[in-house]
């Protein structure tokens, strides 16, 4: 059997994935919280003739761009928000994010986090949108997918 068919009998076999990702966001009380979230609208099909069918979800968004950050051991970004929309993928190390509900995630490698708590507003500690810092004893490197789409508002897991 090719291996073009081969890899085609073994992807149609298998059912469709999905992806998780923590989804930081606004209610309408401008109260920042995490949800965690998975996108599960995959479709089997070729990302680009003739290679084989994989599971792809396309995500609806406007233009972006990518920065890369490394955070130092000790770091902490006090309380702020999100400056665009924004995929964040931990490549090594650790870090954790606080929402002003007090929900604290920690991440590393492996897990993913879709920052979008723009439009917060000050609680009665004058804290706004999340606190973040890096965990344990080595830096932080973190991928940015910053977004042009306008924030949502009050809705969370919006990509599932």
């Amino acid at each position: 059997m090719p291996l073009f068919l081969a890899k085609t009998a073994f992807a149609e076999n298998r059912a469709p994935v999905s992806f998780a990702y923590w989804h930081v966001w606004t209610d309408l009380q401008g109260v920042s919280h995490q949800k965690k979230c998975e996108i599960r609208n995959f479709v089997l099909e070729s990302i680009e003739p003739p290679a084989a069918p994989q599971w792809l979800s396309r995500l609806k968004t406007e233009g972006a761009s990518v920065v890369i950050s490394v955070l130092p051991v000790g770091w902490i970004g006090i309380w702020h928000e999100n400056p665009k929309p924004q995929w964040i993928i931990p490549i090594s190390g650790r870090w954790y994010v606080q929402t002003m509900d007090s929900q604290r995630v920690e991440m590393g490698p492996g897990d993913v986090s879709f920052g979008e708590d723009q439009n917060t507003k000050p609680d009665a500690n004058g804290h706004k949108g999340h606190l973040s810092a890096t965990v344990g004893n080595e830096p932080c490197v973190l991928m940015m997918i910053q977004l042009k789409n306008s924030p949502t508002v009050n809705q969370p897991c919006r990509f599932d």
